[in-house]
């Protein structure tokens, strides 16, 4: 199989052109002109310049190949336009792309759980239910899955909705929480319970790929259809969590010491004024604390599980084990 993949240079994209490369199938990555090749080129796989963003370059990307990855997105943005460039309308334009072909190829696009929106503690989030996004970077995925439903009737596709993601290569979710953890103090948002799912990089790649081979497709009629939610199958306390991060890092159990909401708020708006001072965006913001603040980030794998032959391999004590041990 052909495979175009986008977001190939990223944290998840790495690990699955990788998948892809050992498993005997052809792969090109889109890239930008800028973007840094050096551990895709080692793979061997192929590249295809063009920009989401403009819409430069897609038609010639997408011809020919059998199945597109669709990873590319925002993770981070000051602004909610800047969500929606990067999450919604670099979807639109890529999906129109395809749409324009003879025979357009499956598309599989990787959303998130934050498009569907949080959870009841004991009630895990399921396909059929309505979305809530409660933050910028959720309505904006969700809008990228809307753009992908706008063109379901030419393109075959998938959306796969995955939580937090963890695992080699992390640069984000577990590098944020180290310092804490080898302090013995983690922060938490809120005096309430706090419920997540989680799932490895890993075993993600091999839902996206089932999803790829096996999954079923969107449908005007049935707006779950074609919808997945996958995670490793658990659901843990934000406290259960810290004590597994600490056991990895062969430390003691750490303290877990509530922040009042108002308080997160006040911190993620100090992290903003600073990252603009020095000219970055920061990983704590409004936006991140608004998704805090919610009881459970939690979704059922029962579909996944029915549907793709999904099946997580990798437990939290062992994923953490191995995302530690990579190289940095």
């Amino acid at each position: 199989m052909h495979f175009l993949l986008t977001g190939g240079t990223g944290f998840i994209g790495q690990r699955l052109a990788r998948r892809i490369i050992e498993r005997g199938d052809t792969l090109t990555v889109l890239v930008r002109s800028t973007s840094k090749r050096g551990p895709l080129e080692a793979l061997g796989v192929r590249f295809a310049e063009g920009d989401l963003l403009t819409g430069q370059g897609l038609t010639e990307a997408v011809a020919g190949v059998d199945c597109v990855l669709h990873l590319a997105g925002v993770t981070k943005a000051r602004t909610e336009e800047g969500y929606f460039q990067g999450n919604a309308e670099g979807t639109r334009r890529l999906a129109r792309a395809l749409a324009a072909l003879p025979k357009p190829p499956r598309l599989v696009f990787c959303s998130s759980l934050a498009a569907a929106g949080p959870s009841v503690p004991g009630q895990p989030r399921r396909e059929e239910e309505t979305p809530a996004p409660v933050s910028r970077y959720g309505r904006s995925k969700l809008g990228g899955e809307a753009a992908v439903r706008e063109f379901s009737d030419r393109v075959p596709s998938v959306i796969v909705r995955p939580p937090i993601v963890y695992g080699p290569g992390d640069q984000e979710f577990l590098p944020a929480l180290l310092p804490m953890a080898r302090l013995g103090l983690v922060l938490k948002s809120g005096f309430g319970p706090k419920h997540y799912s989680l799932i490895h990089v890993d075993d993600l790649c091999t839902a996206l790929l089932a999803a790829a081979e096996r999954g079923q497709t969107l449908r005007q009629d049935a707006p779950e259809a074609g919808v997945y939610m996958v995670s490793d199958g658990s659901e843990y306390r934000w406290e259960d969590f810290c004590v597994t991060l600490a056991e990895a890092l062969g430390r003691a159990p750490p303290t877990v010491l509530p922040v009042p909401e108002a308080i997160s708020y006040v911190v993620g708006l100090g992290s903003e004024l600073a990252a603009r001072v020095r000219g970055t965006i920061p990983m704590l913001s409004r936006d991140k604390v608004r998704e805090m603040r919610c009881a459970a980030w939690t979704c059922s794998t029962e579909r996944a599980t029915k549907e793709l032959g999904f099946t997580p391999v990798i437990p939290l004590a062992q994923g953490l084990q191995s995302a530690l041990a990579a190289p940095k």
